[in-house]
């Protein structure tokens, strides 16, 4: 009776499947992604994260513990120097099972079983990804439709405000310029008056200035007349000669 038995035994006795787990997981720490069938990747899965999890602790009875499952001196090594530093602050899940394609002599699913932390791209898609997306939640859970009407009634106030205070700026500012003219306005002013000034100065002189040439014009025919007369009368002169 296999009651609550429900492993997989991926077609092999219980010897060669410990061995080849035993193989896969070594070769998995040493090159950090390996590629495989995915029932054998999901049968790895936990085989390994129970090592990774136990090398945290790095003492010799952990390290003979991992050595008994692994029987790999260099695999040991790398996992409680170099893997378990960068996997140090993760809870679990330190694997990860990205399916590729089918294989072509037996249309078997293929995949590859890779450790978390090691994927360099993945990283910085995901740090991307955190930075653009940074949401800041208000409120309760139950509360959305109370959350987002708050929220609009509040961006409405805002924009209330400060549409009011951009108003209350514009009739300080044009009340001090009522209040206070400016240099250039005041000096143009003068200049104004002074040219009315000029204007009227000039006005009053132009008639003095006619009524003198009106008098000159009129005095010049009258000295000619004369002039006519007196040659006149030097010519009867002569002639009673």
């Amino acid at each position: 009776m296999r009651h609550k038995k429900a492993f997989n035994h991926l077609k092999r006795k219980s010897a060669h499947r410990k061995a080849m787990l035993s193989n896969m997981a070594s070769s998995l720490i040493m090159h950090k992604r390996i590629n495989t069938t995915v029932a054998k990747a999901k049968a790895l899965k936990p085989y390994i994260e129970p090592l990774i999890s136990k090398a945290k602790k790095d003492n010799t009875h952990n390290r003979r513990v991992v050595f008994r499952y692994l029987q790999d001196k260099e695999a040991v090594s790398e996992l409680f120097r170099n893997v378990v530093v960068k996997v140090g602050e993760r809870p679990g899940g330190y694997t990860r099972i990205l399916k590729t394609e089918y294989r072509l002599g037996d249309n078997a699913e293929m995949c590859i079983i890779e450790l978390v932390d090691y994927n360099e791209n993945f990283l910085a898609a995901k740090e991307e990804s955190e930075t653009k997306k940074k949401r800041t939640r208000r409120g309760r859970r139950g509360s959305g439709k109370k959350s987002k009407n708050q929220d609009n009634t509040a961006q409405k106030k805002d924009e209330n405000t400060n549409e009011a205070d951009v108003a209350d700026n514009e009739v300080k500012e044009v009340d001090k310029e009522e209040k206070e003219p400016d240099k250039k306005d005041i000096a143009k002013a003068e200049e104004n008056t002074q040219t009315k000034e000029v204007k009227e100065e000039k006005k009053e002189e132009k008639p003095e200035e006619k009524a003198e040439t009106k008098a000159e014009k009129k005095q010049e025919p009258k000295d000619e007349n004369k002039d006519k007369a007196a040659d006149k009368d030097e010519n009867k002169d002569d002639k009673d000669k």
